[in-house]
């Protein structure tokens, strides 16, 4: 039996804590060092998405997570890119059983997911999870994950401030 209200509560602290994550993946200067920690954010966003009944979430954080590995690693080759966007959309679409609100996991991972190819310098990954993080605030408010959502959002403050500080060092 499916008790919602203990979801929400049980869904959003596993977000909180997955948000830890996503912050230090920001506050850092290092390319790996930023990856690892967006991959133990992934991790707990899978968990925290089940709580949420949120299958286009599990299904494109646990993507998201394998694709994190691979970009750690150095092994995401313009071929694993397009296989992780062909089955983010092919099971993203479905999975979703939230409409038009739905559809932002895959639209977020897409793109980060092509930045995570083609990007290499950490000013430009810190880019790309800023823009990335602007999807998910809108999603995380529709699926009532407000833990993330706040997370988003002060993350996305701390990489403008973190991404301003190494351009104003690079002046």
């Amino acid at each position: 039996m499916i008790n919602l209200p203990v979801n929400i509560i049980i869904g959003n602290a596993i977000s909180l804590f997955a948000g830890i994550f996503l912050i230090l993946s920001m506050w850092v200067n290092d390319e790996k060092e930023a990856y690892k920690h967006q991959f133990l954010n992934a991790f707990f966003l899978t968990i925290s998405s089940i709580f949420f009944l949120s299958w286009t979430g599990v299904t494109t954080m646990a993507l998201a997570a394998s694709r994190n590995v691979m970009v750690y690693k150095d092994k995401l080759t313009f071929n694993w890119t397009i296989f992780f966007i062909i089955l983010s959309v092919v099971f993203g679409l479905a999975v979703n059983t939230k409409g038009i609100i739905g559809l932002l996991p895959i639209i977020a991972i897409v793109q980060i997911t092509l930045c995570n190819y083609y990007l290499k310098t950490i000013k430009w990954i810190k880019l790309s999870f800023i823009v990335n993080e602007l999807f998910y605030i809108v999603y995380f408010i529709a699926i009532w994950d407000f833990s993330s959502s706040v997370i988003e959002s002060i993350t996305a403050i701390i990489g403008l401030i973190s991404l301003f500080k190494l351009l104003k060092k690079e002046v």
